[in-house]
């Protein structure tokens, strides 16, 4: 590489995109262009980056396999970073395999993290388990070893398992500083937010209060009856009975213990059971049935019992009931959920990471438009979506450097 590539190498690799632009921006050789792709994913600019990678990529040609390699992996992270959770595993996987017969462990690891962060995004938490279990640690740099550890607190945050959690995002933290690059360090810091930040609502005996997610490890390892609106399920220990593809049992179930240990009236019941405003006889009669099927659901860990106005949860062992309910609850909450993570999301992303139709999320996003609670910018295809932009979010692009050449 000659003096004006190697300064740009080492320019993006402490994140100054702009130090690098100002000695590869006029130039069109195939690093340059690779170079030029990553400053400006560094900078926002996902659109254009991803086309300068791919220029790269057709530059660099046949004869020089581990740089081509080296631009896939970037292109799979700008894809990454713009959230198109679409783009091909099969590239990256043929990438992966031409950086490790070459020896390049640094990006064969990067690669592998790309692809294991895909899997928590989309919820894949038992696979992204394994692969991660087959990396070794020790020999990354500083820079790579913090992306360990957010990709370990990740998982450990989905599992809700706060004390893992922080561990790891101290050891990033550490890592981070080791490897002086503002954007990671800020990625960490935000990830160390989140773990702080309201993770539930706790609700018990009529009250309710936000609760953190080392209380709600702490909660689910208590011996409370609790009727989970996150997961839809009702636990007690290790006794889980689920309820996501009951939706009408849920709902009485939550309302159950929501008044707990008082009891519920049977107009309540139906009302937001059946979200009717006229209750007759034939909803009463439905009511029965549905609250036979709870019972029947609840054996061994809980009963209903009839009062002379309506029903009362009667837990067989728990000496309290709780439910757990989202921070806010609200129409579209999942869409907002994935959208809060600071970063731009496509229609289709969103679709893929909630396990849905396009146009169901297609809607949702236009609703919360019209409610000021999204927004979105470029056309067609390039459409992302974002929630409105806050103080402190940073890029989680880490592209290694040096990349080609």
């Amino acid at each position: 590489m000659d003096s004006l590539i190697t300064a740009a190498a080492r320019a993006l690799a402490v994140g100054d995109p702009l130090g690098a632009l100002k000695r590869v921006a006029l130039r069109s050789d195939a690093p340059a262009l690779a170079l030029r792709g990553i400053a400006m994913a560094q900078l926002g600019d996902f659109g254009r980056a991803k086309a300068l990678m791919r220029s790269a990529i057709r530059a660099f040609g046949p004869r020089e396999p581990v740089a081509r390699a080296r631009c896939i992996v970037a292109e799979a992270e700008i894809a990454f970073a713009s959230r198109d959770l679409g783009w091909p595993e099969k590239a990256l996987d043929a990438a992966q395999a031409t950086l490790e017969s070459h020896g390049d462990r640094v990006n064969v690891a990067h690669a592998r993290y790309l692809a294991i962060r895909r899997l928590l995004l989309l919820g894949r938490l038992e696979e992204a388990q394994q692969r991660l279990a087959q990396l070794d640690v020790e020999p990354l740099p500083p820079a790579l070893a913090a992306f360990h550890e957010l990709v370990v607190a990740g998982m450990a945050m989905r599992r809700l398992q706060a004390k893992s959690a922080r561990a790891a995002l101290a050891r990033a933290r550490n890592a981070a500083r080791r490897a002086a690059i503002p954007a990671l360090m800020a990625e960490v810091e935000s990830a160390v937010s989140i773990v702080d930040a309201p993770a539930a609502r706790l609700m018990t005996r009529g009250a309710q209060r936000p609760i953190v997610l080392d209380e709600v490890e702490t909660l689910l390892e208590s011996k409370a009856l609790i009727v989970d609106a996150c997961r839809h399920v009702v636990r007690e220990r290790r006794n889980v009975v689920a309820l996501a593809k009951r939706p009408v049992l849920f709902v009485l179930a939550r309302v159950l213990a929501e008044a707990w240990p008082n009891d519920v009236l049977r107009e309540t019941l139906v009302a937001r059971t059946f979200r009717v405003k006229h209750v007759d006889e034939s909803y009463r009669a439905r009511l029965r049935v549905e609250i036979g099927r709870l019972r029947r659901a609840l054996r061994g860990i809980a009963g209903i019992d009839a009062t002379p106005g309506g029903f009362v949860l009667t837990p067989q062992r728990a000496r309290e009931v709780v439910v757990l309910a989202r921070p806010v609850e609200e129409e579209h909450a999942n869409v907002l959920a994935l959208l809060a993570d600071g970063e731009s999301w496509s229609s289709s992303a969103l679709a893929l990471a909630l396990g849905t139709s396009q146009r169901t999320v297609q809607r949702s996003l236009d609703a919360l438009a019209a409610a000021d609670k999204v927004q979105c910018f470029g056309r067609g295809r390039a459409r992302r979506w974002t929630t409105p932009p806050l103080p402190g979010f940073a890029t989680t692009l880490l592209l290694p450097a040096p990349l080609p050449g």
